[in-house]
């Protein structure tokens, strides 16, 4: 499938998939919606919430590195001992990633060294890449992930029901919702109708919050404690 790079409203850039039709992130805005969905929707309201000196992540998609990226950042700024985890099938190439190069709408000086780390740690292992983030990154599909009660918070970034429609029904929400722990946090971008409904059959309290620019609304779910 023909992939191209391509820049979007905030002057971050992101991967087009020619013939879907599909980006990795909003074109409104890669970095202010993964800010919105993930860091402030996800990190910031569990560390509120549970007031938590250690979160542990899991992303579905871990796709270009920016979440990961982010999350780092927020890390380090919250002192807050972050062990990240990303689920990905397919990972981006090496040439994919420098023209990304999010260093350059990235206010921390080792942004660059710290997205190059991200993507350069080894698959199936536990890397510490600074004092408060670990990494694990596994290269599976979703549906073969075999965890329980492991994350605080899920990042689901997975491409959109257009066009992978099996990525937003029951047997994979069961996965994520398996892999969260009592009063785990799931985020994501999409409130799909049949999606929300889909999550709530196995047991997700799932609320509709506002969206990040550009959409209207976001799902943020968790599961019952």
């Amino acid at each position: 499938m023909k992939r191209s790079i391509v820049t979007t409203k905030d002057g971050s850039k992101t991967i087009r998939l020619e013939e879907w039709n599909e980006h990795y992130h909003s074109t409104h805005g890669a970095v202010q919606e993964s800010m919105h969905v993930y860091i402030r929707a996800g990190l910031d309201h569990f560390l509120t919430k549970y007031q938590a000196d250690e979160i542990s992540v899991l992303e579905a998609g871990f796709g270009t590195g920016l979440n990961a990226l982010l999350a780092q950042e927020w890390s380090e700024k919250t002192k807050t001992h972050i062990h990240y985890t990303g689920v990905e099938a397919f990972p981006i190439s090496e040439e994919e990633r420098h023209a990304l190069d999010y260093s350059k709408v990235m206010p921390a000086a080792n942004a660059k060294d710290i997205f190059y780390q991200l993507h350069e740690a080894r698959w199936e292992e536990v890397v510490p890449l600074t004092e408060h983030f670990k990494l694990t990154k596994h290269q599976l599909f979703f549906a073969e992930m075999e965890m329980k009660n492991v994350a605080d918070v899920v990042f689901y970034d997975a491409f959109g029901p257009r066009v992978q429609p099996e990525l937003w029904e029951v047997p994979v929400f069961q996965k994520f919702y398996e892999a969260l722990k009592p009063g785990g946090v799931f985020v994501t971008y999409c409130v799909k109708g049949t999606a929300k409904r889909a999550m709530q059959s196995i047991g997700f309290e799932v609320d509709i919050i506002e969206g990040p620019p550009g959409k209207r609304h976001m799902m943020r779910a968790s599961k019952p404690c």
